[in-house]
């Protein structure tokens, strides 16, 4: 028993890592003009929209009337957060005001999404080391452009790449440290696991709703905004489909 709980947080901190790889492509341009910043926000609601596609069926399984309830609460999180933290003096990093919100949101959402995803590690450990090892694998490789999502949001505003990363990687932080738990008690997780895959699926819907989509209408072309965003979405929807088939 020690040593699979030994090798589920090593699986789960290996997820949390592989979120920073989503940074790297702005390495090719450390200083990327604010002119991208509506097509990053497009991209950035394409990706975050597939992924919460995949939260709703994934709940759905489990529970859908709890999903649904994770789904209003999560929206009403989003609300109430950007309600409250309106007209404050707001700092992230390098940035400030507006820019800040909106960083310091995205980061909040990707790190409440986590939570689930922690529990799905340590649940499918629970089955067997086989599935463990897969379901890791599995999203390791689905947390790179949930990465680059936090980045397409941080970097454009005037974030330093390895802060991206660096927030990115945070934002991943408790998948480890949920996984093992959620290893010791994978029949109590279960009952809440829809609760929080929807709460995370309509904390990314509400906030690309209310942030992301005005900034892609204000800062890009209706067409390039609707290329960026149709396309993050297809990619992250046939990664979803090819990590199914595997």
């Amino acid at each position: 028993m020690e040593s699979n709980v030994y090798v589920v947080a090593f699986g789960a901190l290996v997820t949390a890592l592989a979120t920073g790889l989503g940074a790297l492509p702005f390495l090719a341009v450390r200083r990327p003009p604010r002119t991208w910043l509506g097509v990053a926000s497009a991209a950035a609601v394409g990706f975050m929209s597939a992924a919460s596609l995949a939260l709703l069926l994934e709940g759905m399984r489990f529970g859908t009337i709890r999903t649904i309830g994770g789904v209003l609460a999560g929206a009403l999180f989003i609300h109430a957060t950007s309600a409250y933290l309106h007209d404050r003096e707001v700092s992230f990093g390098e940035l400030r005001g507006a820019d800040a919100l909106k960083a310091l949101t995205i980061v909040a959402v990707m790190t409440v999404h986590s939570f689930t995803e922690g529990i799905g590690v340590g649940v499918s450990y629970g089955g067997s080391d086989a599935l463990g090892v897969f379901v890791t694998a599995a999203i390791a490789i689905h947390n790179v452009p949930e990465g680059l999502a936090i980045s397409l949001v941080l970097v454009p505003r005037g974030a330093r790449v390895r802060t991206a990363a660096a927030w990115s990687i945070f934002s991943s932080l408790p998948q480890p440290l949920v996984a093992v738990p959620a290893f010791f008690f994978v029949e109590q997780v279960r009952s809440v696991l829809p609760i929080g895959l929807g709460f995370a699926a309509g904390a990314m819907v509400w906030l690309s709703v209310t942030e992301l989509v005005p900034d892609a209408r204000e800062n890009a072309s209706r067409r390039a905004g609707l290329l960026w965003g149709v396309g993050s979405f297809a990619a992250m929807g046939l990664l979803q489909l090819a990590l199914l088939r595997l």
